[in-house]
């Protein structure tokens, strides 16, 4: 049986508009960095299936306290850290920035789920020892949801845009053509974890850490409990379970033909009455060619 909501209608804006802060984060003084780890990483041969082998080790270290892991991340000692909701993190001017970006142009619903999601991808990487560029990472996540901000929709599905926003962002920030197209893909396939999880560390955590903010997603059970309380406590989800299907649905209405092919599809055969996918085994078996 569907359901019927009614969504909203879409604004139009000729400009980008900011929308209110979310409520401030309290940071720690600066952590002394750790001996770097990623820096020295071969990153043509490091093993990109990370999901069975983070949730292995992980499972093993959930009773490690969180201020006992604290002092031990792999964030290379080229960058300086500090502390949001008990977690290491980057303290440079990149990152700096790039909240301050997607605090000034998200709903602070969503700005809290960029951050979690961030902080929860750090977090694993911390509990596993993986090496990673902390920067590359920290932005595909602060910037991972800009396509559904009103200021950066566009024609194509929702992930596109946000990478093609996340990667202005890192070119104008002076980041190279590497780094900039990682994050790209790091943006891009963050709900495609058929894919996501197999590509470079930065992307494989990225779709990880996402996917423990929607809740039952992967390595959930592997954060513990009081970096978990920690962490939401910074950021409330803010009814992010209703906002967010409002948003996805309100996609779904306006742009149904960006939606076919993702998860964005399941809002749609759920709560969108008439909504119908075009069947890509009716265009195999109604093509043109003789056979």
């Amino acid at each position: 049986m569907k359901i019927t909501v009614a969504w909203p209608a879409a604004r139009m804006v000729a400009v980008p508009q900011r929308v209110p802060r979310a409520a401030s984060y309290a940071l720690s003084d600066p952590i002394a960095p750790p001996k770097p780890l990623w820096a020295s990483a071969d990153w043509s041969s490091y093993p990109m299936n990370l999901s069975g082998a983070i949730r292995n080790r992980l499972m093993k270290q959930r009773s490690t306290p969180s201020h006992a892991l604290a002092t031990s991340t792999t964030i290379g000692s080229t960058f300086p850290r500090r502390l949001i909701a008990n977690v290491a993190v980057p303290n440079t001017p990149l990152v700096s920035r790039a909240i301050e970006y997607v605090r000034d142009y998200s709903e602070p619903y969503l700005f809290n789920h960029v951050m979690r999601s961030w902080l929860f991808a750090a977090t694993l990487a911390e509990f596993r020892g993986v090496p990673y560029d902390p920067e590359v990472l920290a932005v595909s996540l602060l910037l991972h949801d800009l396509g559904l901000a009103e200021a950066f929709s566009g024609p194509l599905r929702f992930e596109v845009e946000s990478a093609n926003a996340a990667r202005a962002f890192a070119r104008k920030e002076g980041l190279d053509e590497r780094r900039a197209q990682l994050i790209w893909d790091s943006v891009a396939l963050n709900s495609t974890p058929s894919i996501g999880l197999h590509k470079e560390s930065e992307v494989a955590l990225c779709t990880m850490g996402i996917g423990v903010d929607w809740g039952g997603g992967w390595c959930y059970d592997s954060i513990d409990d009081h970096r978990m309380k920690s962490i939401v406590e910074a950021f409330p989800r803010l009814k992010m379970k209703e906002r967010f299907t409002r948003t996805i649905c309100g996609i779904v209405e306006s742009r149904p033909e960006t939606t076919y092919d993702n998860f964005a599809r399941d809002f749609g055969e759920r709560f969108i009455p008439g909504y119908r996918r075009p069947s890509l085994v009716d265009s195999l078996l109604n093509s043109p060619f003789e056979e």
